[in-house]
C-alpha cells in the first residue's frame, strides 16, 4: 500500500450523473486511506444531491460567479495545500478553476480526452484506455495515487425522511412500477412525448403502474403535460414535485426506469434501479447505466451511420450525435420490446 497523502482535492462541478459516477472513486480512496482529508469543489445543486456523504468536506463553486467565484475560492483555500488534486472535469470553466486550487500534484485526464487547454492545468495524467465506461475513466484516477478501483459502490446519502416521502406517494399493491423521466438538460437526447406515452399505455395495459418524474423547468413540465395528454388512463405525475434528496428514494422504489441518457438514469443504477435507456444521441457504452444495460436501446450507431456518415467505431470515443431527428431512430416497438425483456424476467 503507497503512503497515505494528507489531504486531496476533486474537482468535479457538474452534472449529476457525473457526480454520482464519482462516488465510486471516493469510496475507493476512503478504503484504502481513511484518515485522508477528502476535499470536493462541486456544484450547487450537486452538492444538494450528496450532502451529507461521509468523509468528505464540500465547497461550492456557482458558475454564475465566474471569475469573482474563482477569486474567492482561493482566498477560502488560503494556507491549505493539497497533496493532490484530481481534476475530474475538461471543460473550460473547470480548468481555469483548478489554477486557483493549491496543489503539489496535478492529475488530469491523458491527451486523448483533453480539450479545453487541460493539459496546461496538470502536471500528471492518468493511463491512456479508449473505451472505458465515464464511471471507469473516473475511477482510473486512483492509478497515479498508487490505488486501483477494483470495487465499485455508490451509497448515495438519502436520508430517512425522504424514504418516507416516497413511500407516501402511492401504496405497495402489488403492482409493478414504471418510472418515466422524460427529460435531459440535453434537449436533442429527449424522445418525443408520445412515444413516451405508448410505452406508458403498454405498461399499464400489463397491469403496471407509471410514475412521472422530472424536475421543474419548463421543458419538463411541458413534457409531462404532453404525456399526460395521450394517456386514456392518468399516470401518477410526479414532475416537479420532489427534491434532489427525495429524487434517489422515489427512484429506489420503481422497478423499471425508462429516460433517455440523463442524471435519474444514474441516479437509478446507483439505487439499485433497473433503467430502460433510450440511447442514440450518446453512447450506452460509454454513458449507458452501469451496471445492467440488457434493458436499454441502443440506435448510436445507427445514429452515426445516418447523421455522421460513418459507423460508430469510426468516431472519437464520447463523440456524440445530438442532431434533431436522431433520437426518432428510437421507435416505440424498441422501447416495448426493451419493457418486456424486463417485464418478463423473475421478480426481485
Amino acid at each position: 500500500m503507497p503512503a497515505p497523502p494528507a489531504s486531496i482535492c476533486l474537482l468535479r462541478l457538474s452534472a449529476l450523473g457525473d457526480v454520482t459516477h464519482v462516488l465510486p472513486l471516493v469510496h475507493t480512496l476512503r478504503r484504502a486511506w481513511p484518515g485522508v482529508g477528502l476535499t470536493w469543489i462541486i456544484g450547487r445543486g450537486e452538492h444538494r444531491l450528496l450532502e451529507g456523504l461521509p468523509g468528505v468536506e464540500f465547497i461550492e463553486y456557482d458558475k454564475r460567479e465566474g471569475l469573482a467565484g474563482m477569486r474567492a475560492l482561493r482566498r477560502r483555500l488560503a494556507g491549505r495545500r493539497f497533496d493532490a488534486l484530481l481534476q475530474l472535469q475538461v471543460a473550460a470553466r473547470a480548468n481555469l478553476l483548478s489554477a486557483f486550487i493549491p496543489a503539489r500534484r496535478r492529475i488530469g485526464y491523458d491527451r486523448a480526452r483533453s480539450r479545453d487547454l487541460h493539459g496546461l492545468f496538470i502536471n500528471e495524467r492518468i493511463p491512456a484506455r479508449s473505451g472505458e465506461h465515464v464511471l471507469d475513466a473516473i475511477g482510473s484516477f486512483s492509478e497515479p495515487l498508487g490505488l486501483r478501483q477494483d470495487h465499485v459502490e455508490w451509497q448515495l446519502p438519502v436520508p430517512e425522511d425522504a424514504h418516507a416521502w416516497a413511500r407516501a406517494q402511492w401504496d405497495d399493491d402489488g403492482r409493478r412500477v414504471l418510472a418515466i423521466s422524460p427529460c435531459s438538460s440535453h434537449a436533442l437526447r429527449n424522445w418525443r412525448a408520445e412515444r413516451h406515452a405508448a410505452v406508458a399505455n403498454h405498461a399499464i395495459a400489463r397491469g403496471w403502474r407509471v410514475v412521472l418524474c422530472g424536475g421543474r423547468s419548463q421543458l419538463e413540465r411541458d413534457t409531462a403535460d404532453a404525456i399526460i395528454a395521450a394517456m386514456p388512463q392518468p399516470p401518477l405525475d410526479l414532475v416537479g414535485k420532489d427534491t434532489l434528496k427525495q429524487l434517489p428514494a422515489l427512484l429506489a422504489r420503481a422497478d423499471l426506469l425508462m429516460t433517455p441518457d440523463s442524471g435519474p438514469m444514474h441516479i437509478a443504477n446507483a439505487m439499485g434501479t433497473k433503467v430502460l435507456g433510450l440511447h442514440a444521441a450518446s453512447n450506452a457504452a460509454r454513458s449507458g447505466p452501469y451496471s445492467d444495460r440488457r434493458y436499454c436501446v441502443d440506435r448510436y450507431d445507427d445514429a452515426a451511420r445516418r447523421f455522421l456518415g460513418k459507423p460508430a467505431s469510426e468516431l472519437r470515443w464520447g463523440a456524440k450525435v445530438e442532431v434533431e431527428g436522431a433520437m426518432d431512430l428510437v421507435t416505440v416497438d424498441d422501447a416495448v420490446a426493451a419493457f418486456e425483456r424486463y417485464a418478463a424476467g423473475p421478480r426481485p
